[in-house]
């Protein structure tokens, strides 16, 4: 459905109807992966989390480097490891050299769950199965070049 249509608002700019959109896809996205995540336990950012854990092949990262990783950066973050760490998917190491530095690492518990929720990700239908590969090479491009 056309974005004016959605929000009922009729655009002037151009640029401006773009952000808007880019804002509204990505909140529509967020509702279906909160819901997906929902009988698991997890928020989008907790997942998040995990899977930066996971990208990291069982070596440790600090908080800071999580934070600085995550899609969405939360002032909560440590928050959220606590979370996890009460749900047995994470551990937290503490550096020898300097006691202030934390250091968290995912645990088996937290890869199984990852493992299952790929599986449920996999086979739901693709919120992306609208645009060919090229769209989604040139959109990647048009984001890419936002953030410059």
């Amino acid at each position: 459905m056309n974005i004016e249509d959605e929000i009922q608002v009729k655009f002037t700019d151009e640029r401006f109807k773009a952000m808007i959109n880019i804002k509204f896809t990505a909140n529509w996205l967020n509702a279906i992966h909160n819901k997906t995540l929902e009988p698991y336990g997890l928020s989008l950012a907790q997942f998040n989390i995990l899977r930066i854990l996971r990208g990291a092949k069982g070596e440790v990262l600090s908080v800071s480097d999580v934070r600085e990783r995550m899609v969405e950066h939360s002032p909560n973050t440590t928050r959220l490891m606590d979370k996890l760490l009460e749900k047995s998917y994470i551990e937290r190491v503490r550096c020898e050299k300097d006691r202030r530095i934390v250091y968290v690492r995912i645990i088996e518990k937290g890869l199984s769950l990852l493992l299952e929720i790929d599986d449920v990700l996999n086979n739901m239908d693709d919120e992306m199965q609208h645009i060919s590969i090229e769209e989604a090479e040139k959109l990647n491009e048009i984001l890419n070049k936002i953030r410059k």
